[in-house]
């Protein structure tokens, strides 16, 4: 048996003792969607060559095999359609969508067995599956008896837990029944004024926005240009207490709020105006792109980490991107596989982005560090082809070798003769080796360059004949 220690994303290696010349199926639990490196090695044993076939190396990319997403919409207006066209239209969405629209105070006469309406299934959604979801999504909702705080008070823990809640405040959050005066109240980045702004304003991207993977590249980059969308005619008055804004409205006031809750994160948008947006109103915008992001981005989405560490490659050259919020990043520390570290400056290429090109001298695992960013990768075959077997052996060639009538020779065992044979008879004996003349060429190509120049020969005659008839003149 030998020790096989595995590790992902060079982390901590896990050691296993498995048996030798034996297929192995070892589960493997990705901790992360995007690249994972997992990478297996074996301890240098007494004797060995080389320790380069002592390693191997998966790259495995991790993506959510579905996502669940739980839709609690409160009144209906005209907004509940787009965030519903939204989540329906990307096919990796299970949607689970609950509008209210009979609060359960509302007497109205009519026998229950005769409502055309459904029960709202508050305890097997907030208590027995919400762990079951991925992001929770509350569109212009408001306490009306409905929800009991214990069960909001269970939200707040699915989030501090790793979950996403996602708040689209309408007039009702500024109001006495606003989903803020609940126990979401600890996890909700700002909390309501009381006031609710009825007029025309631009949505803007922060300065901060302008570096957050989800409102990156809205804004034009050219100073004092307007962002090229419609307007929006109501916001809700916000006090930011956390988290980060990165969208802006009337008189700069808060209107997009993101934070991280423990494990979790939590987004507030203070407005129910963003369906404008996919109606083409005043030009429209790109709403559809900017909820994407934001639902994506609360999912956990890699490819939307504010703070992050990425690399590719092609060959030995890898591009490494760093993406942060802050103004300046340190150097990029490159550790190789044979722990030499390298240091590599990275160029801002846009806000919040910065990029590096490294050219890896060697195969293997490469880590790479910044900050407190880190991530691997794998350049070419964790040990080449020509390293699998390094101790000599005929065995790969003998089935060749026996059908030509040929042997296998080791020069340990001195250098044999070399013997013309006829075709087909034994080529190999003892101390000998024969090679039989075949004739096996081809003529690709003849080519005739004259020695010099027709000009160059011409005066050389001349020069002859010149010579001539001067010495024979002098007889």
């Amino acid at each position: 048996r030998a020790d096989l220690e595995i590790s992902v994303d060079g982390g901590e290696p896990q050691l296993f003792n498995v048996p030798i010349g034996e297929d192995l199926e070892l589960p493997v639990t990705l901790q992360h969607g995007g690249m994972n490196v997992i990478q297996f090695n074996l301890p240098e044993q007494p004797g060995e060559l080389t320790t380069r076939n002592n390693a191997a190396v998966v790259q495995i990319n991790g993506v959510r095999d579905r996502l669940r997403v739980l839709l609690v919409s409160g009144e209906p207006h005209a907004g509940e359609r787009t965030w519903r066209n939204l989540l329906k239209s990307d096919a990796s969405v299970d949607l689970v969508h609950f509008t209210i629209l009979r609060p359960p105070e509302k007497q109205d006469g009519v026998p229950v067995n005769e409502l055309s309406l459904i029960a709202f299934p508050t305890r097997e959604l907030f208590l027995d599956k919400v762990d079951e979801f991925d992001l929770i999504i509350f569109d212009r909702y408001k306490r009306r008896g409905i929800l009991p705080s214990i069960y909001l008070d269970n939200i707040r823990r699915y989030v501090e837990d790793g979950g996403a809640l996602l708040i689209a405040a309408g007039p009702d959050f500024a109001g006495a029944d606003s989903i803020y005066r609940s126990p979401l109240a600890e996890i909700i980045p700002a909390s309501p004024s009381g006031r609710v702004l009825e007029e025309a304003y631009l949505p803007t991207v922060t300065d901060i926005g302008q570096r957050h993977p989800v409102t990156e590249g809205f804004q034009p980059e050219a100073t004092g240009d307007a962002p090229p969308w419609g307007r929006w005619l109501r916001i809700i008055d916000v006090v930011p207490e956390r988290g980060t804004s990165v969208m802006s409205g009337v008189e700069d006031r808060p209107l997009l709020v993101l934070d991280r809750v423990g494990e979790g994160r939590v987004a507030l948008l203070a407005s129910d105006h963003a369906w404008l947006w996919s109606r083409g109103y005043d030009g429209g915008g790109p709403q559809l792109e900017l909820l994407r992001r934001l639902a994506h981005w609360m999912m956990k989405e890699p490819d939307l980490e504010e703070e992050a560490l990425s690399v590719t490659a092609e060959g030995q050259t890898m591009v490494v991107t760093r993406r942060t919020l802050g103004d300046e990043v340190g150097p990029l520390a490159i550790e190789g596989p044979d722990g030499v570290v390298a240091l590599v400056p990275l160029e801002e290429v846009s806000p919040g982005r910065f990029e590096a090109t490294y050219e890896g001298p060697e195969i293997g695992l490469y880590r790479l560090v910044e900050g407190d960013q880190e991530s691997v990768i794998a350049l070419g075959p964790s040990a080449p082809r020509e390293f699998e077997e390094t101790i000599a052996s005929g065995a790969v060639l003998e089935p060749v070798v026996a059908a030509t009538r040929g042997g296998v020779r080791f020069l340990r065992d001195g250098v044999p003769d070399i013997r013309e044979v006829r075709e087909g008879r034994v080529a190999a004996g003892r101390g000998w080796i024969g090679i039989t003349p075949r004739e096996a060429y081809v003529t690709a190509d003849v080519r005739v360059s004259p020695l010099l120049p027709a000009w160059a020969l011409l005066l050389l005659a001349s020069l002859l004949a010149v010579a001539g008839w001067l010495r024979e003149g002098r007889r």
